[in-house]
C-alpha cells in the first residue's frame, strides 16, 4: 500500500470519483473546444514540474521579483481611507477593534499568491467531499440514504417548526459523535470497557503537498472552475438575452409577466398551500433524478417529443408577443442650435464670416473674458448631428426670435435686431468696461441689451442663431462606433441634446 494511502488519518479529501464537469449544450463550439483542451492536462512528468514550481516559489526568483515590481507599478497602492485619517487622532497605543484600518491588505505578490493557493488547495478537500456526497444523495447512488433524506424533508415540510432542529442534529451526529468515537474507539472484546480515552482527539489536517490527496484536490478544483465557467457562459447565452432588453418585445413581455405574478403573489400568497407545494416539488425534483426515470426522459423518443413541444410553445409565445406587445412609440424629437459668428473690420466697414460655433460668444462670456478664441467650424455643411441622433428637417432655419434667446440666456452688452437678418451685435466697449478699463464706452442699458437702430457704432462681433430638428436613432445590438460630429466635438453636452440647456431646445 502506498505511504500516502496508509498514513491518511485526519485528512479530508475526495478519494471517490472525480467531481464531474457539467456538459451544457451551446450554439457555438467554443466551449467544446475548451473542454477538449482541458482534457489533455494529464501528462507524464506532471508531478516533477509542479514540484519544481513549488520549490521555486519557496525562494522568489529574479523573474518573480521583477513581475511583482511590475504589478506594483500597474496596480497603485490603496489610498488612505477615512478611518485611517480618524485613527491618527485617536489615543496612541490603543487600537479600535471595530475599525478595518488594521486589517492587513497586502498588494499582489506572485509568491504570496502561490503560497495561498497551495494552502487553499490542501484544505479545500472538505468542500469536494461534501459536494460528492450531495451528488450521491440526489442521484440515488445509495437509495436508503436518499429515501431517508426524503423522509426528513417530508417531516420538515409538514411541520416547518422543526427546521431549527436540523443544524443542531447535524452538529450532534456528524461532528461531535464521530469525534467522540475517534477518541473512544470500540473495544475488541464484547464486554463494555470504561476508562480514559484510548486515542487522541481527531483534528482535520491539511493534505501534504505532492501527496495523492493534494493532486485529487487539484483535479476537483480544476473541474469546479470549469463548471463555473460553463454555467456563466450558459447564463449569458440562454438567460441574459431575455432580461437585458436586447429584444425589447420579449424582455417587455417577461417583465410584464413577472410584474403580474408579483402582484398576485403579494395578494394571494397567504392562500397558497406552500407546505404541499414544497413537498411535491421536493419529491418530484429528486425523483426525476432516479436513473430509471432519467433513462425514460433521455430516450430519443422523449427528447424528440420535448423538442416538438418546446418549438410549438416558442412559436406561440413569439406570435403572442408580436401581436400584443407594441413598441412603436414615435422617436424623440429635439431642436439643436448653432450660432453663426461674423467679425467686423473697421477699416473697410465690412463683416467677415468667421465660424459656426455652439455658443453665442457674447462680450461677457467666460471664454472672452479669459482671452480665449471662438471654436467651431467654418462651413455650414460640416455641422453634423449629435451622436445617437439624425437630422429630421432638411434645412437649417433662422431663429427670428433673437430677442427671446438673448433674454433666456441673459446675454448683456449687446444690441439686438428685431427685424431683418436678426443679428445680435456687441456694444462697443462692453467687454472693456467689464474688465474695469478706463476706456470710454456706450452706456449699457439696465436690461443688458438694447434694440438696434442701425445708426450707432457697433462692436467687433455679431452673431445670429440657426435651429434644426433632430430625432433619436435606436441603437442596434452591434452598431459600429459612429463618427464624431462637429456639434459633439464643439461641446461634449451635445452627445445628449436634452442634457445641456444651452445646446438643446425642448
Amino acid at each position: 500500500m502506498d505511504r500516502d494511502e496508509d498514513d491518511d488519518g485526519g485528512i479530508i479529501a475526495n478519494r471517490d470519483d472525480a467531481i464531474p464537469v457539467l456538459r451544457i449544450p451551446s450554439r457555438t463550439t467554443d466551449l467544446e473546444q475548451a473542454a477538449s483542451d482541458s482534457s489533455q492536462d494529464k501528462r507524464e512528468g506532471l508531478r516533477d514540474r509542479i514540484k519544481n514550481k513549488l520549490n521555486d516559489a519557496a525562494a522568489p526568483s529574479i523573474q518573480d521579483r521583477l513581475f511583482t515590481s511590475l504589478m506594483a507599478q500597474i496596480i497603485p497602492p490603496e489610498e488612505l481611507s477615512e478611518n485611517e485619517g480618524d485613527a491618527s487622532q485617536a489615543t496612541p497605543g490603543k487600537k479600535d477593534r471595530r475599525s478595518r484600518t488594521y486589517v492587513d491588505r497586502p498588494n499582489f505578490s506572485v509568491g504570496m499568491m502561490s503560497g495561498n493557493f497551495r494552502r487553499f488547495n490542501s484544505r479545500v478537500g472538505i468542500i469536494f467531499v461534501f459536494q460528492n456526497r450531495l451528488i450521491h444523495l440526489f442521484t440515488w447512488r445509495h437509495p436508503p440514504a436518499t429515501l431517508s433524506f426524503l423522509a426528513v424533508y417530508t417531516l420538515i415540510c409538514l411541520d416547518p417548526y422543526l427546521l431549527p432542529v436540523i443544524p443542531i442534529a447535524l452538529v450532534l451526529f456528524f461532528v461531535m459523535l464521530p469525534s467522540f468515537l475517534a477518541r473512544h474507539p470500540a473495544p475488541n472484546s464484547p464486554q463494555t470497557q470504561f476508562g480514559p480515552p484510548l486515542a487522541p482527539a481527531s483534528r482535520v489536517r491539511p493534505a501534504p503537498e505532492l501527496s495523492k490527496d493534494f493532486f485529487r484536490n487539484l483535479r476537483d478544483l480544476q473541474n469546479s472552475m470549469e463548471d463555473f465557467s460553463r454555467l456563466h457562459d450558459a447564463a449569458n447565452e440562454y438567460v441574459t438575452p431575455f432580461t437585458n432588453f436586447s429584444d425589447e418585445a420579449t424582455s417587455s413581455a417577461l417583465f410584464l409577466a413577472l410584474f403580474v405574478i408579483a402582484i398576485l403573489a403579494f395578494i394571494a400568497s397567504n392562500l397558497m398551500p406552500w407546505r404541499l407545494i414544497s413537498l411535491a416539488a421536493g419529491w418530484l425534483s429528486i425523483g426525476a433524478l432516479h436513473p430509471t426515470i432519467q433513462s425514460l426522459f433521455l430516450s430519443p423518443e422523449s427528447v424528440d417529443q420535448a423538442h416538438h413541444y418546446a418549438s410549438g410553445t416558442q412559436s406561440w409565445l413569439t406570435s403572442f408577443i408580436t401581436a400584443e406587445i407594441l413598441l412603436d412609440a414615435p422617436a424623440e424629437v429635439r431642436d439643436v442650435e448653432i450660432f453663426e459668428l461674423q467679425k467686423h473690420h473697421p477699416s473697410s466697414g465690412t463683416w467677415e464670416p468667421w465660424l459656426f460655433c455652439p455658443t453665442p460668444f457674447e462680450p461677457l462670456s467666460p471664454q472672452r473674458l479669459g482671452g480665449g478664441k471662438a471654436k467651431g467650424t467654418q462651413f455650414f455643411e460640416d455641422v453634423a448631428a449629435p451622436i445617437g441622433w439624425r437630422w429630421k428637417g432638411k434645412k437649417w432655419g433662422l431663429d427670428l426670435g433673437s430677442r427671446e434667446w438673448v433674454e433666456e440666456r441673459m446675454v448683456t452688452g449687446v444690441e439686438v435686431e428685431t427685424e431683418g437678418e436678426r443679428w445680435v451685435y456687441d456694444l462697443p466697449g462692453a467687454e472693456d468696461g467689464a474688465e474695469g478699463s478706463g476706456k470710454k464706452k456706450r452706456e449699457v442699458p439696465k436690461s443688458g441689451w438694447e434694440e438696434g437702430s442701425g445708426e450707432a457704432k457697433r462692436g467687433l462681433w455679431r452673431r445670429r442663431r440657426w435651429v434644426r430638428s433632430v430625432e433619436r436613432v435606436g441603437r442596434k445590438p452591434k452598431e459600429q462606433k459612429p463618427k464624431i460630429s462637429v456639434l459633439s466635438t464643439l461641446d461634449p453636452g451635445m452627445l445628449n441634446p436634452g442634457a445641456v440647456e444651452p445646446v438643446a431646445i425642448t
